[in-house]
């Protein structure tokens, strides 16, 4: 890779960059890593991973579900906890202070020690998911915090086989995943403990005592006597470096352009970055996952270091090496409109507003990504309709859904978890025909919620429950063969609704229509054209879930 192209790319984290050795060792990086990539067609550059095509597994699957556990969740005080138990003062510092002790002492290291996974059940959970209509799961692989949740050579110490729960979490996953018939997918965060962590190097500045560092700059001479003796904490922390950029900050190391290794941020150096390659490649060759997803702009470690474009086009040209044609999908964010050409882009508690012309997806969660106890007391998480909203929605704009429900640290999901699960497993049953193996229709949809002007996108996505919410008035269409599915986010008090676009004469219809048919059985609605729309008519109650159903709709044959 040249560094005229890093450099292109490189907007706001050129002047980091400038001033960084690891800029110019970018070049050699492709022979950096232990790990050699799969010959094929796809090369280590955004022209050549243009020429990907998303397989059709992924188009037509619609609906994941998510398990992103790891050893945050033993805190069970929500997402990022790994590294707000280092921010003097914040909710998670007051937490830990109780739970477990003073950060100096008992850092995150040792949260993972105390993580058993004692009553994981991967088998049972993964059939539950698929009951509730997932096509494919995707596990987390680590996180920002570095912990891999693997047998990894390559973090020999810090892996869930040796430290924590001594079990292989993805392997477990892995194979109740394909137990059930699901695709399997990973998701890989860990590009980012370089800076995640730099709340570890502080030190109170109040109280008795301030001035003691934290535990992020121990070494292995430090561990003589104490559980973790002959471990080296510098291998999860990573922190024997220069800290970003105004590192007092909220968002030290990881907030706004920081996060894309702009603006200050501590770039990384060559070692952690083709360890990081290393890993990440015995992920793909051991376990063989049909997704990767990167919660990275763009992909890993980019611009600072190629090793993100290495992997994906590891990713692709090993899936043609094995099943014959290209199976696999990698996800990135924030991506352009030559970047989205390359992988499946991924919106992060979002969606898009229009029909995307590639495949993309939506992962979100029903609480927090990593579980949190307080939303469980609270009673607050997204309901089975909203979920349900969200999948109609950007399945409609050529979108899947990929769904996180919070593991316990213990391995297992709550009761109200568990009941919303169940719950979209209902809703599934009655209404998927209209949601697997579809394509959008000539428009997304109708009704105020469209009509408004819809909250935009900030950074990896964030604009979920910014708009109107669905009601009866709101429709949203797919297609499949020679049907389209209107799916109506409300039943309509009066049984009565009234579908525009499908009006006497409408652009988007070639034929009369011929056929109205209510997914779930029952009576077919009274129809007709009109120049005002399609009036249907809906005899009998409401169904059991009441707050989205599906009509199929086809066309009269031409003569």
């Amino acid at each position: 890779m040249k560094i005229r192209e890093l450099l292109r790319h490189l907007g706001a984290a050129i002047p980091a960059l400038a001033l960084s050795p690891f800029t110019h060792a970018a070049k050699a990086a492709p022979f950096g890593g232990h790990e050699t990539m799969a010959p094929g067609p796809f090369k280590a550059d955004w022209d050549s991973l243009a020429a990907y095509q998303t397989p059709d597994w992924f188009r037509n699957a619609k609906f994941g579900i998510w398990a992103h556990w790891g050893p945050q969740c033993e805190a069970e005080f929500g997402d990022w906890y790994g590294r707000a138990l280092y921010e003097e003062g914040g909710d998670a510092y007051t937490y830990h202070l109780k739970k477990y002790g003073h950060p100096s002492e008992v850092g995150f290291k040792d949260v993972i020690h105390q993580w058993k996974a004692e009553r994981w059940d991967p088998d049972s959970l993964v059939a539950l998911y698929k009951k509730a209509g997932a096509k494919y799961f995707v596990a987390l692989a680590n996180h920002h915090d570095n912990l891999d949740l693997y047998a990894s050579k390559y973090q020999p110490q810090w892996n869930s086989t040796k430290v924590g729960p001594k079990k292989d979490l993805i392997g477990g996953w892995a194979k109740a995943a394909r137990k059930q018939g699901l695709r399997f997918g990973v998701s890989v965060h860990a590009a980012h403990a370089w800076t995640w962590y730099e709340t570890a190097q502080r030190a109170d500045k109040n109280g008795p005592l301030a001035g003691v560092p934290y535990d992020g700059r121990l070494g292995k001479a430090d561990g003589k006597g104490k559980w973790w003796e002959g471990l080296d904490p510098q291998a999860l922390y990573a922190q024997h470096h220069p800290l970003s950029k105004d590192a007092e900050g909220g968002g030290a190391g990881v907030g706004g352009q920081q996060w894309h290794w702009g603006e200050g941020a501590s770039i990384p150096d060559q070692a952690y970055c083709e360890k990081f390659y290393d890993r990440t490649m015995e992920l793909i060759n051991n376990y063989d996952p049909d997704l990767i997803y990167f919660d990275d702009t763009k992909l890993p470690l980019w611009p600072v270091s190629d090793v993100g474009l290495r992997l994906t086009a590891h990713m692709y040209n090993r899936s043609i090496a094995k099943k014959g044609r290209l199976e696999a999908v990698v996800n990135g964010k924030i991506l352009d409109a030559q970047q989205r050409k390359t992988m499946v882009w991924d919106i992060e508690r979002g969606q898009s507003n229009a029909i995307e012309p590639l495949p993309w997806q939506t992962c979100t969660c029903i609480g927090s990504w990593h579980y949190d106890r307080r939303i469980y007391d609270n009673k607050t998480y997204k309901s089975a309709q909203t979920v349900v909203h969200t999948l109609i929605d950007v399945v409609s704009k050529n979108g899947n859904l990929l769904l996180s429900v919070p593991v316990r640290g213990n391995g297992t999901i709550d009761q109200q978890e568990q009941a919303i699960v169940e719950e979209i497993g209902r809703w599934m049953a009655v209404n998927s025909d209209g949601i697997y193996d579809s394509r959008p229709w000539s428009v997304f949809g109708e009704g105020p919620v469209m009509e408004e002007a819809s909250a935009p996108m900030s950074g990896a996505g964030f604009n979920e429950g910014k708009g109107k919410p669905f009601s009866a008035a709101d429709v949203r269409f797919t297609a499949k063969g020679d049907a389209v599915y209107a799916f109506v986010m409300g039943w309509p008090a009066d049984g009565k609704l009234t579908i525009k676009a499908m009006r006497a004469g409408s652009p988007h219809l070639k034929q009369a229509i011929a056929r109205v048919e209510l997914l779930g059985g029952g009576a077919a609605p009274a129809f007709r054209q009109t120049a005002d729309g399609l009036l249907v008519t809906l005899d009998g109650a409401a169904p059991v879930l009441p707050y989205a159903f599906a009509l199929r709709i086809v066309q009269r044959q031409p003569a």
